[in-house]
C-alpha cells in the first residue's frame, strides 16, 4: 500500500512538472497565467486538487502537506505555479514565504523559488 501511495505522489509531481511547463514557467521572461488556466490544465491532467479549497485555508502549504501527502517537489511545482498566476499579490507572496520556510526547515534548498521575487 505505502508503494503505491509514494508512486501516486511520483505521479503528481511528474504532471505538475508538465503543467508548468506548459504555462511557460521555464521559458525566458516573467510568464503569467491565470487561475482558471491553471484550473483548466489541472482538469486536463486530472490532478485531485481542488485549487479553491486550497487558496481557501490560512496556510495552504500546511493542508498540502497534511491533507494531500504533497512532497517536497510537489510543492515547489506548486508553489511556483500558484505565485506566475493572477492571484492578489500579498496570497502570492504568504505562499512563497510559507512554502520557503517549510522546504528550507526540511532540508530541500529551492534554487527556483529562492531566486523568485513579488
Amino acid at each position: 500500500m505505502e508503494d503505491f501511495i509514494l508512486r501516486e505522489i511520483d505521479r503528481i509531481g511528474e504532471l505538475l512538472l508538465q503543467i508548468a511547463i506548459r504555462l511557460g514557467l521555464f521559458k525566458d521572461g516573467d510568464p503569467k497565467c491565470t487561475l482558471a488556466d491553471v484550473k483548466a490544465e489541472f482538469g486536463k491532467a486530472e490532478i485531485d486538487y481542488n485549487l479553491d479549497e486550497i487558496l481557501s485555508q490560512e496556510n495552504p502549504i500546511a493542508y498540502l502537506v497534511e491533507q494531500k501527502g504533497a512532497s517536497d517537489k510537489c510543492l515547489e511545482l506548486l508553489t511556483d505555479i500558484l505565485i506566475h498566476s493572477d492571484i492578489d499579490e500579498a496570497r502570492r507572496r504568504s505562499i512563497l514565504d510559507d512554502a520557503l520556510r517549510y522546504l528550507d526547515h526540511r532540508g530541500y534548498y529551492s534554487f527556483r523559488l529562492h531566486s523568485l521575487s513579488i
